[in-house]
């Protein structure tokens, strides 16, 4: 199998069908072999039944099921481990970077790298419509934090929700993740530059919904698990 698709999914019952039939009508086109994993973080609505429903429709379409909400990174970290794809990619729910996008990545690996992560902030790159100039300049001052206080020099864009990993690359670094929240994508990110794989940013279109917003309590979150990955690396933790 060449592609594994990972989809954490929190309260999702009403995006997902569209999603989910769009990445199928897409991967129905491509000459590999492919699977669909859905890991449901606990919701409380329906995204598991939907899911279920949704089977006999969309070809190899797997649900993961968990009871309880553990965290964005629990749960892709999860669907990473068990996916079967020589290639595992990671998206959001909600579609703002569409799977067609994948195939801005295929070169990248074959010129070796190991981890491609999609950026909205290199040369190439879109956001349809622009992001509110006070959101972009917060994203601008969280990456430059993480740059700073986890060692991603050179990463200018780790938060975007669509990132793949060759199967060697996953398998080694996810299981000593240890951030199941919000500054998941750093964690492995750092991880991976510190075993030697190699990672590219490649530019892509991200549809950037007006309607969403980023509560102040979720930055602080964020910015105290960016200094418990730090932490983690001065105290060797990833080592254990």
């Amino acid at each position: 199998m060449k592609l594994s698709i990972i989809i954490p999914a929190y309260n999702e019952e009403s995006r997902l069908p569209k999603t989910l039939r769009e990445i199928d009508a897409y991967l129905k086109r491509q000459s590999y072999d492919y699977e669909i994993l859905v890991v449901n973080d606990g919701s409380k609505d329906k995204t598991a039944e939907v899911t279920e429903s949704l089977k006999p429709e969309i070809a190899n379409l797997r649900l993961i099921d968990n009871q309880e909400n553990h965290g964005k990174g629990y749960v892709v970290r999860q669907g990473m481990l068990q996916a079967a794809g020589d290639y595992r990619l990671f998206m959001d729910a909600d579609n703002s970077t569409t799977i067609d996008q994948v195939g801005k990545m295929w070169p990248f690996f074959e010129q070796g790298y190991d981890v491609v992560i999609g950026s909205r902030d290199v040369a190439g790159a879109s956001m349809e419509p622009a992001q509110p100039l006070f959101r972009r300049l917060l994203g601008e001052i969280f990456n430059l934090v993480v740059q700073v206080v986890v060692g991603l020099w050179g990463i200018w864009d780790t938060q975007c929700g669509f990132k793949a990993f060759t199967r060697k690359a996953a398998e080694a670094v996810f299981p000593p993740a240890l951030i199941n929240r919000f500054a998941f994508d750093p964690e492995v990110l750092i991880l991976a530059k510190r075993k030697g794989y190699k990672i590219k940013e490649a530019p892509v279109v991200w549809k950037n919904d007006i309607r969403s917003t980023v509560k102040f309590t979720w930055m602080i979150k964020m910015l105290f698990e960016v200094l418990q990955i730090r932490w983690n690396l001065i105290t060797r933790k990833y080592n254990r």
